[in-house]
């Protein structure tokens, strides 16, 4: 029986070696465990640093005060478009066939940036030409100014030996000499002058072949494709284009209403207003009158009323419809000693982090958080405190959006 008990604690019994393994076999996992902890952390550190680096695609506005007047009445109403200020067709000052045409509806461009190229090659000739004019010129003019340096010596040398070693007709044609080659120096600095001249003639006519943006803004027509003729002036028949695009700079964007005649003393230069787009019959956009142009149309007894944007927004497109209401003033001071304080920005711009309301100014090509407090709502815009009118906002923060990331503005 007990012989019985010991075979049974010998067979229960670790030996040394199993105990050994066993525990080298722990030993290796754990170091496979922290090799994964750290190759994960690796792993996570880099696709932390990869989005860092990566600027994220926004959508921009710009906060703007409140001041359509909230609260105010509106003393009158009138229709328009959205129209833009500076808008350009860009075409070429000469007339030439296109060999590239770089751009395309919708693109942004900046000012200076080329936009199409005509072809070159007869301006490229007579660049050379003219290059090759100056050097002849530049090389005839020092020839005769060393004709002349040495005529001017011997003239000196004889001046001292005349009536001794030469007679004066030769000391009389030494002098004349430096005479004609002062003359020839002088005429063919005048010569050179005018290659060079000719020169940059030939400069301006290569650069001509180049068209470049007159300003920054959006490309909204492309007017003409590589292979067609464009020129300053139109040519009959339809061949030839007067331009290869429309630009219009989208900062330029007002509204033009038509007011009837008998309504204009309501209206005043800056007046506050609010404008609803057809398009969003529900946003209200803060604004105010630049102008009343001095002048009536007699056929629809009504006069041009100029209305700024004061919240601009990649939304408001030129030639959009747009109803303007005109608030009252009588009761203005007293508004906005009432009136909220606070810039208007889109709701969506107000986001939650850390537990605090924020939204994203942008400056330059980082977003940094700034802490808001968010006030009273206005259709789709809200009222914060916290930053600044004209502050650049993201229009909706992206979640993985942090403070100091890069950022692009999309269109």
């Amino acid at each position: 029986m007990d012989t019985d008990n010991r075979v049974l604690l010998d067979e229960l019994r670790i030996g040394r070696e199993e105990r050994d393994e066993t525990a080298a076999s722990g030993r290796n996992w754990w170091a496979v465990g922290v090799a994964s902890l750290i190759a994960l952390g690796v792993i996570a550190g880099g696709a932390l640093f990869f989005t860092r680096s990566q600027a994220l695609a926004v959508e921009l506005a710009t906060a703007a005060p409140p001041s359509s007047g909230t609260g105010q009445k509106a003393s009158l109403q009138a229709t328009g478009y959205v129209t833009a200020r500076r808008e350009a067709t860009a075409s070429a000052q000469i007339t030439g066939t296109l060999t590239q045409v770089l751009i395309e509806e919708g693109e942004h461009v900046q000012a200076g940036q080329v936009l199409a190229r005509l072809d070159d090659t007869a301006a490229r000739a007579a660049l050379e030409q003219s290059q090759a004019q100056v050097n002849a010129s530049q090389a005839l003019l020092d020839q005769y100014e060393g004709q002349l340096e040495q005529a001017r010596s011997d003239f000196k040398r004889d001046e001292t030996l005349v009536g001794e070693a030469i007679s004066q007709q030769v000391f009389d044609t030494a002098r004349t000499q430096v005479r004609t080659l002062s003359a020839q120096v002088a005429s063919q600095r005048g010569q050179l002058q005018l290659s060079r001249a000719a020169l940059k003639g030939a400069q301006v006519q290569l650069d001509y072949t180049v068209i470049k943006a007159p300003f920054a803004g959006v490309i909204t027509a492309k007017a003409a494709q590589p292979g067609e003729i464009v020129s300053p002036m139109s040519a009959g028949g339809g061949f030839t284009r007067t331009g290869v695009g429309t630009i219009v700079d989208m900062d330029s964007l007002e509204i033009d209403v038509d007011v009837n005649e008998a309504y204009l003393n309501r209206i005043r230069t800056g007046q506050p207003a609010q404008a609803v787009l057809d398009a969003y019959s529900d946003w209200n956009i803060p604004a105010h009158v630049v102008a009343i142009v001095p002048t009536a149309d007699r056929n629809k007894a009504t006069v041009k009323v100029r209305v700024a944007i004061d919240l601009k927004d990649p939304r408001i497109l030129p030639d959009m419809g747009v109803r303007v209401s005109f608030l009252d003033q009588a009761d203005k001071s007293a508004a906005q000693a009432a009136g909220p304080q606070g810039v208007l920005v889109p709701a969506t711009a107000i986001v939650e982090r850390k537990g605090k309301s924020v939204v994203f100014s942008v400056d330059g090509q980082r977003a940094h958080a700034q802490s808001v407090s968010a006030g009273q709502s206005f259709g789709d815009l809200r009222l914060v405190q916290g930053i600044g009118s004209g502050t650049r906002v993201v229009r909706v923060p992206p979640t993985e959006l942090e403070d100091g990331a890069r950022v692009s503005a999309g269109k």
